[in-house]
């Protein structure tokens, strides 16, 4: 059982890629509106005003559906284009739960194929043993295989 974590997800969503995206299932109009929203991102600290210039607003109800948005196309292709592929893949934003029987050498150069495909967004792994823990779920493994 592994579990991938994409690192600094939301000030990492590309805007531009997931206005492509969006584009796909949006009249004009409604990409317009977005394209306003993700591209108009003002804070402040510590008294001083900034742009943020790429990646969605933390805090923003739009940003967790726009991440999820770029994130489900994303590990769609990295599925599709990966040598070797988990036997169990489940996903949600930032995160993913992998079943994989393919052994650490295949399971580093899975890692590496997904941390390639875009400069933007890069994983790190956690792998657990019999008992894990994800946020969410808890699911403990009682049988002992070996990969093929």
């Amino acid at each position: 059982m592994v579990g991938l974590d994409v690192v600094s997800l939301f000030t990492n969503v590309p805007i531009v890629d997931s206005l492509e995206l969006l584009s796909h299932h949006f009249g004009d109009d409604v990409l317009a509106l977005f394209k306003h929203v993700l591209t108009s991102t003002y804070f402040c600290f510590d008294g001083q005003f900034y742009e943020q210039t790429d990646g969605v607003a933390m805090g923003s109800p739009l940003s967790p559906v726009i991440a999820n948005t770029f994130m489900e196309n994303f590990e769609k292709k990295a599925i599709e284009h990966a040598t070797h592929n988990p036997v169990c893949w489940f996903g949600y934003v930032d995160n993913t739960f992998d079943i994989w029987p393919h052994g650490q050498e295949k399971l580093t150069e899975f890692l590496n194929h997904r941390n390639g495909l875009h400069k933007k967004i890069q994983f790190t792994m956690e792998k657990k043993k019999k008992k894990a823990n994800f946020h969410f779920w808890t699911l403990t493994s009682t049988e002992k295989r070996t990969a093929p």
